[in-house]
């Protein structure tokens, strides 16, 4: 297998980032970087968290995404830690790169205070100055509460500088123990952490509760910086509240859409359900699907997403992926994946070349049919199982999926998956991955 390196600061880390940005000249050095510091994690001084403190701060809106559990965050980190940071200038000149925060004390990146301005952040890889630091002021709506007094950074989070509202209404998943959970995932536990921390998390938010909250953003968002919202959760694999999937997530997308008619590009991330259930969700507005198939390759589908091949099996995931093109408009399906699990021991491939290779088979097969997948880079959480003893996948690889990816989306002449904001390094906002960094503006896309 490929041996994943240990989540520990490595003296060479810079080197090895700058020369593998000279091996991939065809892509902006700023997406690589991005790409290590997602699989590495970032640590933060402390005089840095004191600054950070007064802006927009991390509100753990669906999994941890970080490389130690809260309790062995001894700078409480967790609290103090900004949502997403933004790179610009500095000695390595980047472009403006918006990269979440992922937090890891022993990351060899390291954002810290600039020492010739104690107001402002830099951020350093093995103690060298890389980039100068841009944080995000907390948006308007962060410093409200509904009438009961739930917090609206619990309710209606907003992540990718601002422009995309992140209802996560339900905050578990029924995909429950060794048998059934995916095996990279930590929702579950990092609900339970965050509870236990006495983060204000509700396992399932109220539909009015979800109105209230979206009423007083929308009303403090004098110039629309909000441009799109995703309803997600955990899976329902039985009944909650007596509903099925379908009809639990389909009674937000009717109630938000009646109130608020295209005020959003709406998007909903589920399992993949049957076409009937997706035209419920057409009819009512949802202009975007997300069925995430997390990994591509059929042996490791079965391995990595038990709870998945096991109620719905992974050849007919990947078919109601495509029937659901048919309802939605291909470009408008949009299904992730884990980018680096395919690496992960004791199940991955045992070379960057085949793991990307299987990949390359997914991408081409949806991209054909003009279904563009996307992916989020893999944070080997420690919580989850696939986390607890595997550090990162090898950089090599997530370089080699920002050029395979984009090369079939040229290849097949695809437009930028919308719902992200602008494509491009220096626009892109989307913050897990780079994807959207490494599309040029320019090219004449679909």
């Amino acid at each position: 297998m490929i041996q994943s390196g240990a989540p520990t600061t490595q003296p060479n880390a810079l080197e090895a980032v700058r020369e593998l940005c000279s091996q991939f000249e065809d892509l902006p050095p700023e997406a690589i970087f991005k790409e290590d510091m997602l699989r590495r994690g970032i640590a933060f001084q402390e005089a840095a968290l004191r600054v950070a403190a007064s802006f927009k701060l991390k509100s753990y809106f669906i999994f941890s995404f970080d490389m130690r559990p809260l309790k062995d965050l001894d700078q409480e980190e967790n609290l103090r830690a900004p949502e997403e940071i933004a790179l610009i200038d500095g000695p390595s000149q980047f472009r403006r790169t918006i990269v979440s925060v992922r937090i890891n004390p022993d990351s060899p990146y390291e954002v810290v205070v600039d020492p010739k301005n104690e107001e402002k952040l830099i951020l350093t890889c093995c103690s060298e100055h890389v980039s100068n630091v841009e944080l995000q002021k907390a948006p308007p709506h962060y410093g409200h509460s509904l009438e009961n007094g739930k917090p609206l950074t619990e309710m209606v989070p907003t992540i990718e500088w601002g422009y995309l509202v992140y209802l996560t209404v339900y905050r578990k998943c029924q995909y429950f123990g060794f048998k059934e959970e995916c095996r990279f995932c930590d929702i579950n536990e990092n609900f339970r952490q965050q509870k236990a921390a006495g983060r204000p998390y509700n396992t399932v938010k109220e539909v009015d509760e979800i109105i209230e909250a979206l009423e007083i953003l929308n009303d403090l968002d004098k110039e629309k910086v909000t441009g799109a919202y995703t309803i997600t959760g955990g899976s329902v694999t039985k009944k909650l509240r007596g509903k099925n999937e379908a009809e639990f997530y389909l009674q937000y997308a009717e109630a938000i859409e009646k109130k608020f008619p295209q005020r959003w590009l709406s998007k909903v991330v589920m399992q993949a359900l049957p076409s009937d259930d997706l035209k419920r969700f057409k009819d009512a507005g949802v202009q975007i699907y997300h069925p995430n198939y997390e990994v591509w390759d059929k042996r490791l589908f079965s391995l990595i997403c038990p709870g998945k091949e096991d109620y719905i099996g992974r050849d007919e995931w990947m078919r109601r992926i495509v029937e659901a093109g048919k309802i939605f408009g291909p470009s408008r399906v949009i299904p992730n994946f884990v980018g680096g699990i395919e690496t992960a021991p004791p199940y991955g491939f045992d070379t960057v070349d085949e793991a990307l290779k299987s990949t390359g088979e997914g991408l081409d097969y949806f991209m054909s049919q003009g279904i563009t997948p996307r992916f989020t880079t893999w944070c080997p959480e420690p919580l989850s199982v696939l986390g607890k003893d595997n550090g990162p996948a090898p950089l090599e690889y997530h370089a080699g999926l920002l050029r395979l990816w984009r090369d079939t989306l040229v290849r097949y002449q695809l437009p930028a998956p919308p719902g992200y904001g602008n494509p491009g390094v220096g626009n892109a906002v989307f913050s897990v991955s780079a994807f959207m960094d490494v599309i040029d503006p320019k090219t004449p896309l679909g």
